[in-house]
């Protein structure tokens, strides 16, 4: 077990912070039939003229029962964004402290550190698309107070190795921020499973990718309960509106469904794979742990707008660092995938 002293990564400003306290705080709804005058609602019932639970009780229970988790160590976001950016605010003091990050991966870790006036620190993975582990360590030092791991890492679609993983959260003096994004598509398990052995581990899922929620913005955050306790401390008091909590409490409630989902998409994702080896500017297909796949062609600008001439939106990677005439395709419905397939034909 990682004996790394969290306190001593949080920025004293926070540490201090009083939190806002707002009226559904103070006051804990008993389900009675009370009189609320106490937030300055509107008091005509539409729906939506109350504010919502600050805490978001219902949705943790529900998503703490399907990850076999505590309620407590979960933070809701506006999407894995906020949650991100409360992590930065969190641990990071600005012009001072720099972050880690592993290209390529999710762009919005720079984003967000630029943001924050927060230095980056960046370590390419290895061709295999695995971390440099020895590097990682090399370049951190004093001040970098995050590593950033997505995986399955977005735009290669693989996972990491757990003996790098576990090497890192044993060995970074940091917080380590386990991005799970695509944690649904893998045959991976998930980090959850361990959270109680690394005090200094993060882990962030979202209900945009497998849940098929993208719309109403809902990013989670499982960590210690001394790191729930400062992001809860900063975070805005009602930041999870009403409708996405209750969107989100009947998309999570619906597990057969959600399950379902992810069997059709692993499915169309071996289906894809398979077509794509008939196209014969495809150079290489990456294995993918997540819903979407990575291939190399002979030219990704070119094959990029000749896809959009078609009617295909595709996404091209290859201005990203390892990934030079590299395209990422979403795997879609049967048919998106089969409308995709004859398009690449088509132009062959």
């Amino acid at each position: 077990m990682n004996t790394i002293n969290i306190q001593s990564l949080i920025r004293e400003n926070i540490k201090t912070l009083k939190p806002y306290s707002s009226a559904r705080d103070e006051y804990k709804a008993s389900g009675s039939d009370m009189v609320f005058l106490d937030a300055n609602e509107n008091p005509f019932e539409n729906g939506v003229n109350r504010y919502p639970d600050p805490k978001q009780k219902d949705v943790k229970s529900a998503l703490a029962a399907v990850k076999k988790c505590n309620a407590e160590n979960i933070v809701l976001g506006n999407g894995s964004d906020e949650i991100l950016d409360l992590i930065f605010r969190a641990f990071c003091e600005p012009k001072q402290d720099n972050i880690i990050t592993l290209p390529p991966t999710y762009g919005m870790y720079n984003v967000l550190a630029g943001i924050n006036d927060i230095a980056v620190k960046e370590v390419y993975l290895t061709e295999t698309f695995q971390p440099n582990v020895a590097e990682i360590l090399n370049v951190a030092d004093e001040n970098s107070k995050l590593l950033f791991l997505c995986s399955p890492n977005n735009p290669t679609g693989n996972s990491f190795s757990e003996e790098a993983v576990e090497k890192l959260l044993k060995e970074f003096n940091g917080i380590i921020v386990i991005d799970e994004a695509y944690i649904d598509f893998s045959s991976q398990k998930s980090w959850l499973n361990r959270l109680e052995e690394f005090p200094n581990l993060v882990i962030t899922q979202t209900l945009s990718k497998a849940y098929g929620m993208a719309g109403i913005r809902l990013g989670v955050c499982y960590a210690s309960l001394t790191i729930v306790d400062v992001l809860n401390r900063i975070k805005p008091p009602y930041n999870v509106n009403l409708l996405t909590q209750e969107k989100a409490l009947n998309r999570i409630d619906n597990q057969e469904n959600v399950q379902q989902e992810i069997k059709n998409i692993l499915q169309n994702r071996t289906a894809l794979a398979n077509a794509l080896e008939h196209i014969n500017f495809i150079e290489k297909i990456y294995p993918s742990d997540a819903n979407f796949i990575l291939v190399k062609v002979d030219d990704a600008n070119l094959r990029y707008n000749q896809l959009v001439d078609k009617g295909i939106v595709i996404r091209n990677r290859t201005t990203q660092p390892l990934c030079d005439n590299c395209l990422r395709f979403t795997v879609g419905t049967e048919v998106e995938n089969q409308r995709l397939i004859k398009a690449l034909e088509a132009i062959v």
